[in-house]
């Protein structure tokens, strides 16, 4: 009998839990959830929108992707990986755009075909969504061993790397064409993160993009 008292006036005392501590442990949990949410897009992801067509076939318009910010904190970025960085001219301006150009290769776009380091063959591009024909002959970069050369899938109207020295120029960031030349590449230092999601307007996982 006393251990049955005992256990029903401890659900009583349970019952007459002031209003105001059940409040708190709700905020609590809420306030928990918010600071994950932002460590999480701080620290883990990006979420961000696709503003234009630059990366057409594989983004289109208003898609929804997220972009994981440790992709390259074990490995080096790699050929054909889609990123997201600080645009050169612009830091405070997030572009996303496919790395062709590695440290220290040299790259060069004759008759809208790209050669790596003198190769008589050029890369395989399956991804490109018309035929090459805007800016697609004459373009010779050295790229330096810190950087990479970001370019756009669709390049007959992408704003890339083939541009952005003469956007330095246009915008006065830079002084001179020789100056201009720094703005051309990616820094290691700007890449904030590899895409590896989209989640709208449907879903699809980038696993070999």
């Amino acid at each position: 009998m006393g251990k049955r008292k005992n256990q029903e006036e401890e659900q009583m005392q349970e019952q007459k839990r002031p209003w105001w501590k059940e409040l708190l442990s709700y905020i609590w949990i809420i306030l928990f959830a918010c600071v994950a949410a932002v460590a999480v897009n701080r620290y883990v992801l990006i979420n961000a929108e696709i503003p234009s067509e630059s990366m057409e076939n594989l983004l289109t318009v208003d898609d929804r992707i997220f972009g994981y910010r440790l992709s390259y904190l074990f490995e080096e970025p790699k050929r054909y990986d889609v990123v997201m960085f600080r645009y050169p001219v612009h830091e405070d301006t997030i572009y996303i755009k496919r790395i062709i150009g590695l440290p220290g290769e040299t790259v060069e776009i004759r008759d809208g075909e790209i050669y790596i380091d003198g190769s008589e063959t050029p890369i395989r591009e399956n991804y490109l969504p018309e035929k090459w024909v805007d800016g697609n002959n004459g373009f010779s970069f050295e790229v330096p061993k810190d950087s990479y050369l970001m370019l756009g899938d669709n390049r007959n109207i992408s704003e890339d790397a083939r541009y952005w020295a003469q956007c330095a120029i246009d915008d006065g960031v830079a002084k001179n064409k020789e100056e201009a030349q720094n703005y051309t590449y990616v820094h290691k230092d700007q890449i904030i993160g590899r895409a590896v999601l989209k989640y709208y307007p449907e879903f699809h996982l980038f696993l070999n993009i």
